[in-house]
């Protein structure tokens, strides 16, 4: 085991034992070494990991500090691995168990001001639609913002934020990018479904809406996929167009 992945360590176990708290300052970096038994390069190379690991934040002129974290700081990392290229039929199998079990959450849990999130995606989805021209930036915003305001109002931070981490920005954006018309009213109308189970306080109709959407969800990212069959691409899209 390396030196740097020494401090990692030894950092979390002083998090975990109390030694340090969310919001304080670390020693100065000459007391931490001595402390950690390691030298002042491996103790910043350590420092460094913890920082992108979002356990430690380093402020300029003011020293490293422990985060606040929270779940959403320390899933982060996970939009990395909901970016990759390649198939990512398991990893949105996940998401969709997720997803699905946010909006029955929600059901029980949404408060005014999750509905009004959630209202608001919806509009600017609307209006994006109804332009001239498809603005495919605009389109991924607002499904983007529909999922979170979801997740959010599920009440459960750790799904929340496990949902806003495995969001698949990337994906989301080339289906968008590649057939806005396809995805663009079939998105609306699922949504729409979506937030009626939810605001009726419909918890299980609310996880039966969500998980309808998932699937259409995986249905458009297999066409936009590369490495997918010619022959269902164009299945999908004829049988999708002719709703």
């Amino acid at each position: 085991m390396s030196r740097t992945q020494d401090v990692v360590e030894d950092v979390q176990r002083l998090i975990l034992d109390g030694g340090l708290r969310p919001g304080d300052r670390l020693p100065a970096e000459k007391e931490l070494a001595s402390e950690l038994g390691v030298s002042r390069g491996s103790l910043r190379e350590g420092v460094r990991a913890l920082v992108v690991l979002g356990i430690l934040e380093a402020r300029h002129g003011d020293g490293t500090y422990v985060t606040s974290l929270d779940p959403a700081t320390l899933l982060s990392p996970l939009a990395f691995l909901a970016d990759l290229p390649g198939d990512h039929s398991s990893l949105h199998a996940v998401r969709a168990m997720l997803e699905t079990e946010a909006a029955g959450l929600a059901a029980l849990h949404l408060t005014d001001a999750h509905v009004a999130r959630a209202r608001r995606a919806l509009d600017d989805m609307a209006r994006a639609l109804v332009a001239p021209r498809p603005d495919s930036e605009r389109l991924a915003a607002a499904d983007l913002a529909f999922h979170q305001a979801v997740a959010d109002a599920s009440g459960n931070p750790v799904l929340a934020a496990l949902l806003h981490a495995l969001a698949g920005r990337q994906a989301r954006h080339r289906v968008w990018d590649e057939m806005p018309e396809i995805a663009g009213d079939r998105t609306f109308e699922e949504h729409e479904a979506v937030l009626a189970a939810i605001t009726a306080r419909d918890p299980d109709r609310a996880r039966l809406r969500m998980a309808m959407h998932m699937v259409a969800i995986e249905d458009l990212l297999a066409t936009t996929s590369t490495d997918g069959p010619a022959p269902r691409r164009r299945n999908l899209a004829e049988a999708t167009t002719a709703r």
